[in-house]
């Protein structure tokens, strides 16, 4: 790797860091590690040369909010071929090694704050350059009407979405919007909506923190019973037999 290179692994692969491909991998057993806040370590290991700076770190997804992209992700994406042209990127990783090279009070947070703004923008390099596909979800995130919907139902699933109010996010015309919509993701706005609020609720009641009836109060369905036929309807279970299992979640390695 070179200097600025940053690696998002989307998948959480197995991987190793190293020199050159055929150099065994060290453990963490002759690294002094130390804890800078709850969930930033500082590891250092002495050797020779000149020194190096390197942020690893991972994070956990909800799977509702972005499995239908995370899905389309390549099992690696280098930054230096998605993100060449971001002028945020240098900045910021210019920003982080000065953070942690001279911490202060509040490093941590600092530094977990821009990890997660330096992953949020290689995903949307990521986006912006992978094809010009006409359908799919890709291509229904670079719509500025239909990304704007998608947006809004992820981001509040449970809100009384209605076609004309979806439409009025898009600022097209019903029938308009009905139409692109269906043609760009192949299905209409109502189904779309009904699947996603069903893959939310199965990571809900995997949790086992909420009852079933909990669960079909916050995705905004009136009644217990109107949830469950549609839960089993589009997941072909009921909501009891999902219950207690573990909840779903996307781990997303990165490195730079």
């Amino acid at each position: 790797m070179n200097d600025g290179d940053l690696v998002l692994l989307p998948q959480g692969i197995e991987h190793r860091l190293a020199s050159a491909p055929d150099v065994e991998g060290d453990s963490l057993k002759g690294c002094q590690i130390t804890r800078v806040g709850s969930n930033v370590c500082e590891v250092v290991r002495e050797g020779t040369g000149a020194t190096s700076t390197l942020f690893c770190g991972s994070m956990a997804l909800g799977a509702h909010a972005l499995n239908p992209l995370i899905a389309l992700m390549p099992p690696i994406i280098k930054g230096c071929d998605v993100a060449g042209n971001d002028a945020v990127v240098g900045p910021l990783l210019a920003a982080m090694s000065a953070e942690a090279t001279q911490p202060q009070m509040g490093s941590a947070t600092v530094l977990s704050r821009m990890a997660d703004l330096l992953a949020a923008r290689l995903i949307r390099c990521w986006v912006n350059c992978s094809g010009a596909s006409t359908t799919g979800w890709l291509a229904a995130i670079r719509d500025p009407h239909i990304g704007r919907v998608l947006a809004a139902m992820h981001r509040d699933p449970g809100h009384n979405w209605t076609l004309e109010s979806l439409a009025g996010v898009a600022g097209q015309s019903r029938s308009i919007f009905a139409e692109r919509f269906s043609a760009i993701l192949g299905e209409g706005a109502a189904h779309y909506l009904a699947r996603l609020r069903m893959q939310l609720a199965r990571e809900l009641l995997g949790q086992g923190g909420l009852s079933v009836a909990e669960v079909a109060s916050r995705l905004g369905y009136e009644s217990e019973a109107s949830f469950a036929r549609a839960f089993k309807r589009i997941t072909k279970v009921s909501p009891g037999v999902v219950r207690r299992t573990n909840s779903g979640r996307i781990d997303m390695d990165f490195g730079f």
